[in-house]
């Protein structure tokens, strides 16, 4: 075992809760405030202190921190990672707090060698390998996590922006807002095909009005879930219509013959009606 690992191992044995404590000292209230910060890192500094503790008695190299040693440590600043990226705290102060562990690593390796200058270099230059890849690796994984809670984000609101409802037995509406691309077209088609399947409806409305422009592209979204919708055994209209869009679509060239459009969903829900056979009346009063 490296000389600086047998160092390091040693100053845990003898007194861990201090390393500990040195190192919240440094560290301030990266990952929170007051004392519910303060009891996080002091939480997240003793699952660290196991990995580390792991991979001195394993002899593992700082400067080769994927090594298998360095595992438990890696796992465990993943998990501060992700639960960081959760809470909301910032990657900057999640690897400020990591690299907070310099300030012991530092003190121990000055008071073992304060008097051996080479041994001492020896042993910073260690601390700071380990710390910088720890800092390091912990940015990394928190920008992956923070990548997966935003397109799991991104993924629950395309599905709350594109609701099937019910308007009537065998009528099924969705409200289009915003953008029609290709991965809420995927996502429109697949909740709009199940709800048909479900509710054995004869007839599906695509509501437009929210949907700021209309071209080519997003045209061709549209045709391919009026296609899939056909397939099913279901109709289709598309309502929300207004002139700009109408002068657009003309302007394009895109085709829409044979698709019942209409200018606002109250006609299309007209329209349906009709052509499921019911008939609407106005009651005196």
């Amino acid at each position: 075992m490296d000389s600086n690992n047998v160092a390091i191992n040693a100053r845990l044995n003898a007194d861990k809760p201090a390393f500990v404590a040195a190192w919240i000292a440094q560290a301030g209230s990266g990952l929170g405030t007051a004392k519910a910060g303060s009891d996080r890192m002091a939480a997240e500094a003793n699952k660290l202190i196991q990995g580390l503790e792991v991979g001195v008695r394993s002899g593992g190299d700082p400067a080769r921190f994927e090594d298998e040693a360095w595992t438990l440590l890696r796992d465990a600043l993943a998990a501060l990672s992700a639960s960081s990226a959760a809470q909301g705290v910032s990657a900057g102060d999640t690897s400020r707090f990591v690299l907070a562990i310099k300030r012991p690593l530092f003190d121990e390796f000055r008071s073992k060698h304060g008097k051996d200058p080479q041994a001492l270099v020896e042993g910073v230059w260690w601390a700071t390998a380990l710390a910088d890849n720890m800092a390091q690796f912990t940015v990394t994984t928190y920008q992956k996590a923070r990548e997966a809670i935003i397109n799991r984000q991104q993924e629950e609101l395309l599905e709350l922006s594109t609701p099937v409802i019910k308007l009537w037995d065998g009528v099924l509406a969705v409200p289009m807002i915003g953008t029609l691309d290709s991965s809420r077209t995927q996502i429109v088609m697949e909740a709009l095909l199940q709800r048909i399947v479900e509710t054995e409806s004869e007839l599906a409305i695509i509501d437009i009005t929210g949907v700021p422009t209309v071209d080519t592209l997003v045209a061709q979204h549209l045709l391919k879930t009026v296609t899939a919708i056909r397939l099913m055994g279901a109709e289709c209209i598309i309502s929300g219509i207004r002139p700009q869009i109408a002068q657009t679509i003309v302007h394009l060239g895109i085709d829409l013959q044979g698709i019942t459009t209409k200018a606002t969903l109250a006609d299309a829900l007209s329209i349906a009606l009709k052509q499921t056979g019911y008939a609407v009346t106005r009651v005196k009063v």
